[in-house]
């Protein structure tokens, strides 16, 4: 008898990893690291490096994992379909975020300064809201 649902079979479920536990827990020791080096504790650099050694060992023990999987023959094509169209949109996501960052740049060097410095579209917002404001880029004032 054949099975009713033969695309089920097609279809390779990993077992349960541990790998994003341990993924998670060194990026915490990252970030917690990284807050202590910014406020000098002396600790900081000591959990930076271990969870970034954490890190390290958990992306070649997960990439090693999957490795091993290929050369196993578990990945079907629609495994290798899904591996795929993954990293594509990764990769139209990453294009798309730092599209945007750099229109927002755009927007707040061309518009947004001079309208608040009152060189386009009159003098309301310059003079209500910040009379001392001086429309230049960058922002930032000359230290003598």
């Amino acid at each position: 008898m054949k099975h009713k649902h033969h695309w089920i079979r097609r279809y390779f479920l990993p077992s349960p990893s541990h790998w994003p536990l341990l993924g998670s827990c060194g990026l915490f020791l990252i970030l917690v690291g990284a807050i202590n080096i910014i406020h000098g504790n002396w600790y900081g650099h000591e959990l930076f490096m271990i969870g970034a050694i954490i890190l390290a060992y958990m992306m070649f023990g997960w990439f090693g994992t999957v490795i091993d999987e290929s050369l196993e023959g578990l990945h079907s094509k629609q495994m290798d379909r899904t591996y795929r169209w993954g990293m594509a949109w990764f990769i139209v996501s990453e294009v798309a975020f730092f599209g945007i960052f750099f229109g927002a740049l755009f927007y707040a060097r061309q518009f947004a300064v001079p309208m608040l410095g009152g060189l386009i579209r009159g003098d309301e917002t310059h003079a209500l809201l910040w009379p001392q404001f001086k429309a230049m880029w960058p922002l930032l004032k000359k230290m003598i």
